[in-house]
């Protein structure tokens, strides 16, 4: 089996290795108003801790990486006053187990007034150590954050704990 790493919404995480290590998230800015454009360009910062995950290999009792297998995560989001703000859930699939490893995620990030979508690929999660920063793309949201654009930069602060930067356009 393959080291486990720090999501998150992984972004989707993330989304992912975003993964391995699902974040943790500290929302400076939650207030949904901003979302639908009446602030433009609107970051928050989250950290999320990693609450469960679970691996399905392509190959039980296998080789330890195969393209195919996948991650499901869940991390508790957290804002810079250590309040929970919401959580994040999602799926990562093994693309390329080469060169270090790639994973693409699909992550839902569940905040107050609304949820938003992200997706987008993670490398580097199979190399040893804290699972790599990366970034995913807002592909959407719902509630206050319905027709999101933008990314979240995710890196990794801890074991099972990360630093999710939203950046809302």
């Amino acid at each position: 089996m393959r080291p486990i790493r720090a999501t998150c919404l992984g972004t989707a995480t993330a989304l992912v290795t975003l993964l391995a290590c699902a974040p943790v998230a500290t929302a400076t800015d939650t207030d949904p108003a901003h979302a639908k454009g009446k602030d433009k360009d609107r970051v928050i910062t989250l950290i999320g801790r990693l609450a469960q995950q679970s691996r399905f290999p392509v190959n039980p009792g296998g080789i330890p990486a195969a393209q195919g297998d996948r991650t499901v995560f869940r991390s508790t989001l957290f804002d810079e006053n250590n309040n929970q703000v919401g959580e994040t859930g999602g799926t990562c699939d093994t693309t390329r187990v080469e060169n270090g490893g790639a994973e693409m995620c699909v992550v839902t990030y569940t905040l107050p007034g609304g949820q938003l979508a992200v997706q987008g690929m993670v490398f580097g999660n199979l190399v040893p150590g804290p699972p790599p920063a990366f970034d995913n793309a807002i592909t959407g949201g719902t509630g206050t954050y319905d027709r999101a654009r933008g990314s979240v930069h995710a890196e990794t602060i801890a074991p099972g704990t990360r630093r999710f930067t939203v950046d809302l356009d």
